[in-house]
């Protein structure tokens, strides 16, 4: 994955934690300058210890500040920050946003609004704040991290499912005004990755002679997983990383599944 450029500076949202670490850490990996945002300064610093620990060469390459993506302001305030401190913008990873257990007779109005927003201005302020940049660098690249729910939805994540098909559409969209300005937009479908989520589910298991590869695996299989397993950040951040460098300078408005094998559609 040598393909990235030694001066390409990256945004990574929700950075802080799972995907998005991974992602950073991966990008700092190969090469790159990295910018990483989240709300709490606590898990922040602790993203940034973590990065030192595992890619020290990469000190003077990491960038990191709180930032709501969910507030405009702060978002172009960081954007331009990035730039002073790293360089041009040449790829966006947006990777904000949690899921919500609710049905369609138990979602209230307000807890609509507040899933739609989230979803798609978890995504837009950050392409409005970093898209000049991107369409200066003359080979911009952003990939938003999204769920196989887009696709596939489910039931109890009413909400959520209907979001998340909204965002698959946003990037097909995005992909096609962008392309002119040299900039390309592509996705991944995650479907269930490793997260602090799981591991507290995990803590509260009710047998506790089940280890993490028993009690996931049995997950996994009650989830139909054909890989029997649930997924790791690290493999979601591989398809981001190919999807934002020039390894894929041919591809725009596609998505990547990363579900092993979940999905039912071709």
């Amino acid at each position: 994955m040598r393909e990235i450029p030694l001066d390409a500076t990256a945004v990574v949202t929700g950075g802080t934690s799972g995907i998005g670490l991974a992602t950073a850490e991966l990008l700092l990996e190969q090469g790159a300058r990295v910018a990483i945002c989240g709300r709490s300064q606590s898990r922040l610093a602790e993203a940034v210890n973590h990065l030192h620990a595992q890619v020290p060469q990469a000190r003077e390459r990491l960038f990191a500040r709180t930032c709501d993506v969910l507030e405009a302001a702060e978002m172009a305030q960081f954007a331009a920050e990035t730039e002073k401190a790293l360089g041009r913008i040449s790829i966006l990873v947006n990777n904000a946003g949690q899921g919500r257990v609710s049905t369609f007779a138990d979602t209230t109005d307000e807890a609509w609004t507040e899933e739609l927003h989230l979803k798609f201005f978890s995504i837009l302020n950050p392409t409005r704040a970093c898209l000049p940049q991107l369409e200066a660098s003359g080979s911009g690249a952003i990939v938003c991290v999204n769920s196989l729910l887009a696709s596939q939805p489910e039931p109890h994540m009413v909400a959520t499912s209907a979001a998340r098909a909204g965002i698959k559409n946003l990037v097909r969209s995005m992909a096609t005004e962008f392309a002119p300005k040299g900039v390309r937009v592509n996705g991944i479908l995650v479907g269930l990755i490793e997260s602090g989520q799981w591991r507290r589910r995990f803590e509260a298991r009710e047998d506790r002679s089940q280890s993490w590869e028993q009690w996931s695996g049995a997950l996994a299989a009650k989830k139909s997983i054909p890989l029997g397993r649930l997924g790791h950040p690290a493999e979601a951040a591989r398809a981001i990383v190919f999807l934002a460098t020039p390894m894929s300078s041919y591809t725009t408005g596609s998505h990547i599944d990363v579900s092993g094998g979940l999905s039912r559609h071709a």
